[in-house]
């Protein structure tokens, strides 16, 4: 299923959200531009890879201090078309909401913590890991987490690709969501002791991590006030 809209409107643009979708973009853009020798390079430079990772937090080096970076750096990173295209596409469907509610700045935080929560769960369950985790899933999934805390009663356009001459159909964010991580969880349960989460190149862990981090830091971390309607006074008899 492919969410293309939601039932919730936005009170305020979110400026947060789109410079995140843009910032991607252009990261992704510059990939193109790659040879194949290069764009190796550069994922591996700029993603994380588990188990360099754990070897610098066990021995911190000056020398090697780019590691550190390189939770926040792989956000920005796809592999491919489809990979930043359903990325982006939900970023955009359920990001907007979120910032709303919480705020620019805060939206922003939220969305970094997620992201590096993604990436701890995902390094401490594939502590030898040597193939980059890249993308902007994490970060989205805990987006996902916080918007089925605050909006469990919303209702999500979806596309079912085999079904699209229909139209979009109305389903339940709680069930989309639900849905979408139990999915997760399954495969990355499935992936673990073997080589499944790695041949399909998909970091399960890090979309529950992320899942799991912005589903708990939203009851904590503040919101917007909400305004308060204005008076309003009746002239006449």
């Amino acid at each position: 299923m492919i969410p293309v809209s939601d039932s919730v409107r936005a009170r305020t643009f979110p400026y947060v959200n789109v410079t995140l979708i843009f910032a991607n973009i252009a990261v992704f853009v510059y990939e193109v531009t790659l040879s194949s020798t290069e764009i190796r390079d550069f994922l591996r430079d700029w993603g994380v890879i588990s188990v360099q990772l754990i070897d610098w937090l066990d021995h911190p080096s000056r020398d090697n201090g780019e590691e550190l970076v390189t939770p926040l750096t792989s956000m920005f990173l796809h592999g491919g078309w489809l990979h930043i295209v359903s990325n982006m596409l939900f970023l955009w469907v359920f990001g907007d909401n979120v910032e709303d509610t919480l705020g620019h700045m805060r939206y922003l935080i939220f969305y970094l913590i997620a992201g590096i929560g993604a990436v701890a769960l995902q390094v401490f369950v594939d502590q030898d890991g040597t193939i980059p985790t890249i993308g902007a899933s994490g970060a989205i999934a805990g987006v996902l987490g916080g918007y089925l805390v605050l909006y469990p009663r919303a209702t999500v356009s979806v596309l079912i690709p085999w079904l699209f001459f229909f139209g979009a159909f109305p389903v339940p964010a709680i069930a989309l969501i639900g849905f979408w991580f139990l999915l997760q969880l399954f495969n990355g349960v499935a992936s673990v002791g073997s080589a499944v989460g790695v041949t399909e190149g998909i970091a399960y862990w890090a979309h529950v991590g992320g899942f799991l981090a912005g589903f708990l830091l939203i009851w904590v971390i503040p919101r917007r006030r909400r305004r308060a309607p204005a008076q309003q006074r009746i002239y006449g008899p």
